[in-house]
């Protein structure tokens, strides 16, 4: 994937793997500090898109840096980076370094990268995520450099955080520039993130008020911590983030079975058990474990080839696989475990409607880069959602359906088949597509208001699809705020065209209770 910077296309560069202006391999599921280096401009960016050359200079595209022989990262001489954690190494070749260490990086490729530590001189591969530029501001624990607008609420709202909790984040709408959110309490709303655009004077300065001018952000900060002046809080303490989870190993996809400690079992489903496990004694990770003959094989590896290339913040990560029966498959934990348990447990029903549909949104965001990738993901409901211990939640279980051998499961009049949550079409001719998902994604709503009730109440699987032929939808559940049963309807159409996109639900459930006011504060 060749970028075009300055007018000029780029090549892929040789030997370290990078494309200019490529997407990187993974976001690390820690959220908020993500980096990568894009190429052609010379600075640092996230796993989507380019953004503004803000905090280095653009690098001369003829030049390269060379270093220990290997092709440096360029527009930048010293290659050097800080470690935000401290790292244990846990595999053969990868190196330790402890948090506020220097390490210069001496080739990039994927997640992990090849470093050599100013402190010991020792060389191995470290995790990218671990990591920020040095003598840049990716290191200060208040700059996140690709966060949008909305994961930066989510990020302040989360436990750890308090009134006065801050972060400063590239704008998403104006390349090289920044906005301030910042916690606050408000009457009304209770806790809450209010957003300042932070504008650029010509000659390199910063203001969010004409009246105060600053020189840095680092100044820009000093100044609202001592004084709110304006603001509707002073700037207290940076958001706090929890430590990132590290990249798996990329040469361990296929993986001995006894690799695997199996620990806690989980749950059993209808084709087989979930533990809680240990890989190689030091990696907490899930284990599915499918039934003799549930599926081929041979299909499985297929479909899992294509499924670890699905990789983004809102989709459970495949590791690995054990590709002899009984099939494993290995993905990362989730605290939490399924969103349709964890609604009925004493935190779910606590919940408030604005983090009820902010999970919603959460959802909605990992179905459109589904949508986006021309994949399906066939079995969309509350049990195959997972939670994580910050309450984010993560899309599971995509693309296996159609792999299921079982006759109970694939006759759509058998027990196991989920009719409840699935669209007239494909009940009735097997037409599965993004738009039968979008139908699916309704019913997952209904779940999510309830908290995790079965849909169609005391109604049979044979009484919902004759229901269903007559136009019948389920009424609005109670609780449920109006709208959010309109957008119910919408996913109901009969005609899938008619559906929304997974990107339309994704922005109504981010902005539904803030469509109405501005998303910024007025300068101050």
């Amino acid at each position: 994937e060749a970028g075009v910077y300055g007018g000029r296309k780029l090549g892929v560069l040789e030997g370290c793997g990078w494309a200019a202006g490529a997407r990187l391999a993974a976001e690390p599921s820690g959220g908020g500090r993500k980096s990568g280096w894009d190429v052609g401009a010379g600075r640092q960016v996230v796993a989507t898109t380019v953004k503004g050359a803000e905090t280095v200079q653009a690098a001369n595209l003829g030049q390269e840096d060379h270093v220990n022989g290997t092709r440096g990262l360029p527009g930048w001489a010293d290659n050097l980076v800080i470690a935000l954690h401290s790292y244990e190494p846990s595999h053969d070749g990868d190196l330790g370094f402890e948090k506020g260490e220097q390490l210069r990086i001496l080739e990039q490729s994927g997640e992990w990268w090849k470093a050599q530590s100013l402190t010991t001189g020792q060389e191995g591969f470290i995790p990218f995520n671990f990591v920020a530029k040095a003598n840049s501001l990716e290191p200060e624990p208040w700059f996140f450099k690709n966060l949008s607008r909305k994961d930066a609420e989510r990020q302040l709202l989360a436990p750890g955080n308090t009134h006065g909790s801050f972060l400063i984040r590239e704008s998403e709408s104006t390349a090289g520039s920044f906005s301030l959110s910042v916690r606050d309490f408000d009457q009304n709303q209770g806790e809450v993130v209010k957003h300042y655009k932070i504008r650029n004077l010509d000659n390199g300065g910063f203001y969010i008020s004409p009246r105060i001018t600053f020189p840095g952000l680092h100044e820009l900060v000093r100044h609202y911590t001592n004084a709110s002046d304006g603001l509707c809080t002073r700037l207290s303490r940076p958001c706090q983030t929890q430590k990132p989870q590290k990249p798996w190993w990329e040469d361990e996809w296929e993986v001995p079975r006894e690799t695997l400690k199996l620990v806690e079992r989980l749950g059993a489903g209808q084709f087989g058990e979930v533990w809680m496990g240990y890989y190689n004694g030091h990696t907490k990770v899930a284990v599915k474990s499918l039934k003799q003959g549930s599926m081929s094989p041979d299909a499985f590896l297929a479909e899992a080839n294509l499924m670890k290339q699905l990789q983004h913040q809102r989709l459970v990560r495949l590791y690995a696989v054990v590709t002899q029966e009984p099939i494993y498959i290995i993905t990362e934990y989730m605290e939490n475990g399924s969103l349709v348990d964890f609604l009925k447990t004493s935190s779910g029903i606590k919940l408030t409607i604005n983090k009820l549909l902010d999970m919603a949104a959460q959802i909605a965001e990992g179905m459109a880069f589904i949508e986006e990738r021309n994949y399906i993901h066939r079995d969309l409901r509350a049990a195959n959602i997972l939670v994580s211990d910050t309450l984010s939640c993560k899309i599971a279980d995509f693309g296996l359906a159609r792999l299921i051998e079982d006759n109970e499961y694939t006759a759509r009049e058998g027990a196991k088949f989920p009719i409840k949550w699935t669209a007239p079409e494909a009940i009735n001719y097997g037409t599965f597509t993004i738009k039968s998902d979008v139908w699916s994604f309704g019913i997952l709503l209904t779940e999510i208001v309830t908290h995790g009730r079965i849909p169609y109440p005391g109604m049979t699987n044979p009484e919902v699809i004759q229901n269903l032929e007559r136009g019948y939808r389920m009424p609005c559940p109670e609780n449920c705020p109006e709208e959010l049963y309109q957008l119910m309807r919408l996913c109901w159409k009969e005609r899938p065209e008619d559906r929304p996109t997974f990107d339309y639900l994704r922005s109504v459930l981010e902005d539904f209770f803030t469509a109405t006011e501005g998303q910024y504060q007025p300068q101050p």
